[in-house]
């Protein structure tokens, strides 16, 4: 069962104002060490915000010691009512920088309420005074943590951490999706214009168009996700990976399975031409903005694929 704040002893109080700024620091740490490599700025503003949450222990330790000894019972904030709950943090991987900035100021939050609570609980007057000072600093938290962002975060850093941060968009959601689009409007040509050029009837070609989508959407989405776990690669999450993959490559058949709901064959195959061509536009300029392709070769080697994929159906589907 987890206690009652309110029956705390001040004994407990300070063991778990203990806990708690370790724990903190050592969040702060893994924060900074998770951050370093891609936001090198960010994960010193960190590294400082740890430093300040060791000092804080150690003045907690030294007025527990004067107290009641050596000996601190093991409390933590799991086991008092009233505090949130927090994911660990190797759950969080790949570490984003706005959440740990966005999770650093609920910690912030959440030790200016125990410290005041903290405070009024206990009679004894150097304690109450060592938890009003804490209170009153970790409230300074927030001031301090912009302070360390200005003076990590300079226009230098900012531009290099921004850079880092387009790198890792490409790597979790563009690489992925393009990946997705491609295939989901390349590979499904074949079936879907063999279909229509073997039966001429628009929707047994959009039945065979919807099940090559989603099926490809499906086969994509579990070989992204299980292609590796982004803990080493730094690719992100295998999850958001796959279900990036899986929806462009859905996407990518239906955009030109859709025209075959048109009862019209010649209608419905002038349509479906149109929007693949509008396809083979899009992932060129995709590529070129993204992946920094030259447009003219992005576009030559999308576009020979596709049309020769899209050659084969009608040739199969003619035969």
């Amino acid at each position: 069962m987890l206690k009652q704040f309110k029956d705390l002893t001040d004994r407990e109080i300070l063991a778990l104002a203990i806990q708690s700024e370790e724990e903190d620091g050592r969040i702060y740490g893994e924060f900074a060490h998770a951050l370093r490599e891609a936001y090198p700025s960010t994960a010193q503003m960190f590294e400082e915000m740890r430093e300040e949450e060791a000092g804080h222990r150690d003045r907690l330790f030294a007025m527990y010691r004067e107290r009641f000894g050596d000996h601190i019972p093991l409390i933590r904030r799991e086991n008092v009512k009233g505090f949130l709950q927090r994911r660990p943090i190797w759950l969080m991987r790949p570490l984003g920088v706005k959440v740990a900035r966005k999770q650093a100021k609920i910690m912030e939050m959440e030790a200016v309420r125990f410290y005041q609570r903290a405070a009024d609980r206990t009679s004894h007057a150097a304690t109450r005074e060592l938890l009003n000072k804490l209170a009153d600093e970790e409230w300074k938290h927030t001031e301090t943590a912009g302070e360390l962002e200005k003076k990590h975060l300079t226009e230098s850093a900012k531009a290099q951490e921004a850079e880092s941060h387009k790198k890792l968009f490409l790597l979790q959601i563009v690489q992925p999706g393009l990946a997705g689009l491609m295939d989901g409007s390349v590979s499904t040509l074949a079936p879907l214009f063999a279909a229509a050029y073997a039966t001429h009837r628009t929707w047994e070609a959009f039945l065979v168009g919807m099940a090559a989508s989603v099926g490809a959407g499906i086969s994509m989405a579990f070989a992204e996700g299980l292609s590796d776990d982004g803990s080493l690669t730094g690719r992100g999450s295998p999850v958001v990976r796959g279900i990036a993959t899986g929806l462009m490559t859905t996407a990518g058949g239906l955009g030109h399975t859709m025209p075959f709901l048109i009862e019209n064959f010649h209608v419905a195959m002038i349509v479906a031409v149109f929007i693949v061509a509008l396809e083979l536009a899009a992932i060129s300029y995709v590529r070129h903005k993204y992946m920094d392709t030259p447009f003219l070769q992005a576009a030559f080697q999308v576009v020979v694929g596709g049309v020769l994929v899209f050659l084969t159906g009608i040739l199969i589907g003619s035969s």
